[in-house]
């Protein structure tokens, strides 16, 4: 079985995508906001 060392894994693609899921989570989440908005406008 192979040594593993404690910090040695590449991780910078795992990162990018983290950083990809939380912008497209950022993403979502104002247009949900700007969607519900519009609709509160919309039907008063």
């Amino acid at each position: 079985m192979a040594d593993h060392k404690h910090g040695t894994m590449d991780t910078s693609v795992q990162e990018k995508t983290f950083a990809g899921f939380i912008k497209a989570s950022i993403y979502v989440a104002a247009a949900s906001i700007g969607i519900l908005i519009f609709m509160a406008l919309v039907n008063s």
